[in-house]
């Protein structure tokens, strides 16, 4: 498992917990269309971590297969009894790293998006912070994160490569 950093969330019934360790690889705040109709909000906020740092401590999920703001599918992972999207997996790097919502965090203010993405498709009512670099579409996250996180991507993408997740 990753550093002494340890957070906790669960879905919206409490009927799924997880655990994770270490601190994110990146944090993105989605607005592309196909977040806000997955969600039936605004957008979405997704903290990546190398699923080896992610445990599920309780409970039972679905897995649904949905498409993402790039076209590819990503499988979503639901609550088995409230039906809560908790996490997903996306293509690039399979089940190697998960994606989960920073809203079923105990302490969802414990992450700050690192990046805004798909921002034309955010809704004109809502105003971007200033101090988040946003992108209309996707972004290269050499620009924006800093080289250890570049360097867990890149270690996951090795591992990927070697056949692994």
């Amino acid at each position: 498992m990753g550093s002494d950093v340890i957070r906790t969330g669960g879905c919206g019934c409490g009927y799924v917990r997880y655990r994770t360790h270490g601190e994110p690889i990146m944090v993105h705040n989605c607005h592309c269309r196909l977040c806000q109709q997955q969600t039936g909000s605004t957008s979405v906020v997704n903290v990546f971590i190398e699923s080896d740092n992610f445990e599920l401590v309780s409970g039972d999920l679905t897995e649904h297969m949905l498409k993402s703001g790039s076209g590819k599918m990503h499988s979503v992972h639901r609550c088995a009894q409230c039906g809560c999207a908790v996490w997903s997996h996306y293509p690039g790097l399979g089940k190697l790293m998960t994606a989960f919502r920073a809203g079923t965090l105990d302490k969802p203010d414990g992450v700050t998006p690192d990046v805004v993405i798909f921002a034309k498709f955010k809704m004109s009512w809502v105003t971007l912070p200033d101090n988040i670099p946003s992108f209309p579409e996707y972004y290269d996250a050499r620009t924006v994160l800093p080289p250890e996180e570049i360097e867990r991507l890149r270690a996951l993408g090795e591992r990927r490569k070697a056949g692994d997740g």
